[in-house]
């Protein structure tokens, strides 16, 4: 068995543990050096969150063990696709690369959609299902302004 595998396979056995108790089927693991940093599981209805996703609570682990919110340096296994949200989460905080086991049509299939969500972020803003509505930009940018001329500001 490779070390990918092994990563992998605990990937899996965390979302089976979670689909058994209060979580969704899904499992994730944060590597670094060949060593598991930090893992993951669906905590969505166990915690009343739908930030809750397994890649998110093993990102938000691995940044808590490592104190940095910069994952350079680490890879992200998971037991399926990632969601919009969560990969969005992964880009931001820098995850060199993503393994994962089943796929979003195979999420599909057990009623875990995000077609949705993969449509609605084609669509500009004003054909969205859910309405957007821009207000108070000018004294909204005060805070831009700031950050854009803070000399000592720590980039992300």
């Amino acid at each position: 068995m490779t070390d990918k595998s092994k990563f992998m396979l605990r990937a899996i056995e965390l979302s089976i543990q979670s689909a058994k108790s209060q979580g969704g089927p899904f499992g994730a693991v944060v590597v670094k050096n060949d060593e598991i940093i930090s893992e993951g599981n669906n905590q969505v209805t166990a915690n009343n969150d739908p930030t809750a996703h397994a890649e998110i609570v093993a990102i938000r682990n691995a940044c808590k063990k490592l104190n940095d919110f910069f994952l350079k340096g680490c890879d992200l296994y998971t037991s399926c696709e990632p969601c919009p949200m969560c990969l969005a989460a992964i880009y931001w905080s820098h995850i060199d690369k993503i393994f994962y086991a089943n796929t979003r049509i195979d999420a599909k299939n057990i009623d875990f959609d995000d077609s949705l969500i993969y449509s609605e972020v084609r669509k500009e803003i004003n054909e969205r299902k859910i309405k957007m509505s821009q207000m108070n930009r000018d004294e909204a940018l005060e805070a831009f302004n700031i950050w854009k001329n803070k000399e000592n500001k720590i980039k992300y």
